[in-house]
């Protein structure tokens, strides 16, 4: 079903001016929704590349080669490098293809809307000119009609002279409805110009300008889907090579468990049986001895007693060593 703003909505231009506003106001939105779009690309692919570097060996481990989990863990990192290389290119496509084509458009369509919007004032403005004109010679034709008629039932009753201005402004009053006349035919055509050949022109080209408004964001959320839908396939290529990495690892096979041995095998015997340690012998051993020291200490006792005549001589404090030098001396 066409539908036509100039016929049907004549007399709706400032609502119109409203609604293409929001329109341009949405157009700038969803321009910036693309914009932060692409920037959170653009993070996330910064921060799976630095995740991959960080976790990536920083040299070859001659061990880890051996292991096909370490091997599978490896090639994930490299794939998911990969990832990340698919995400920044997907910033780049939504900020060259959609968020710098739609700030040129909508710079564009500013300066269309605004053109239309002028255009659309200078008619309304020449429409109600020519109103003016109409009721300012309406009102003249109406004033100089009184005052003809005034004279006229004046000159009935007076003299001649009388007469002579009645007719003159019976001849102003003939004037200004032939101006009247001639604002009025004006007007008609000025009007009937306006609301069936200038308004209904440029609204159409209003309408026209917000159709492809609507049409270029269409086709934005095309290029959007499109530009994510380019890089799935590499991702989906991606994924599946972390797939078959996952399905490389074997834990039970067989290589595996001889490649363990032979990285940490030391080359020993396990350790034998712990013998029993007889504590009882030791405990024997010891009363022995504690009995032969018992009768060694008894016999010194009884040495003692045998020889109850010895004393020794003892150095008392006071007594000086000379003297007891002497002592001996003399002895």
């Amino acid at each position: 079903m066409s539908c036509n703003w100039g016929t049907e909505l004549w007399d709706q231009f400032d609502n119109l001016e409203k609604h293409t506003s929001w329109g341009i106001d949405f157009l700038e939105r969803y321009t910036k929704f693309v914009k932060e779009r692409a920037d959170i690309e653009l993070s996330y692919a910064k921060q799976i590349r630095s995740l991959s570097k960080k976790y990536h060996p920083k040299r070859s481990r001659e061990d880890e080669s051996r292991f096909t989990w370490c091997l599978a863990f490896a090639a994930t990192l490299r794939q998911l490098n990969e990832v990340a290389v698919q995400r920044e290119e997907l910033a780049d496509n939504l900020n060259t293809q959609i968020v710098c084509e739609l700030t040129r458009y909508t710079h564009e369509l500013k300066t269309e809307r605004k053109t239309h919007f002028q255009d659309g004032r200078r008619a309304q403005q020449h429409i109600e000119s020519s109103w003016k004109q109409l009721e300012s010679s309406k009102r003249r034709f109406e004033r100089d009609c009184k005052e003809a008629e005034r004279a006229q039932h004046v000159s009935d009753r007076i003299d001649l002279d009388s007469k002579t201005d009645g007719e003159k402004k019976q001849q102003a009053a003939e004037e200004s409805r032939k101006d009247y006349v001639t604002s009025l035919n004006q007007f008609n055509q000025d009007q009937h110009q306006h609301y069936h050949t200038l308004v209904p022109v440029i609204y159409q080209r209003i309408q026209d300008m917000e159709e492809r408004r609507i049409e270029r964001i269409c086709e934005a959320m095309r290029s959007s889907a499109e530009a994510e839908r380019k890089v799935l396939p590499v991702v989906s290529r991606c994924l599946d090579a972390m797939m078959d990495a996952a399905e490389s690892i074997q834990p039970r096979m067989v290589s595996l468990l001889w490649v363990v041995v032979e990285v940490y095998k030391s080359g020993f015997d396990p350790p034998g049986d712990v013998e029993f340690e007889d504590y009882s012998a030791t405990m024997r051993r010891s009363i022995s001895e504690s009995s032969y020291l018992d009768n060694r200490t008894e016999g010194r006792r009884h040495s003692r007693k045998l020889w109850p005549f010895i004393r020794k001589n003892k150095v008392h404090r006071d007594t000086p060593v000379c003297s007891v030098h002497s002592f001996f001396v003399s002895v």
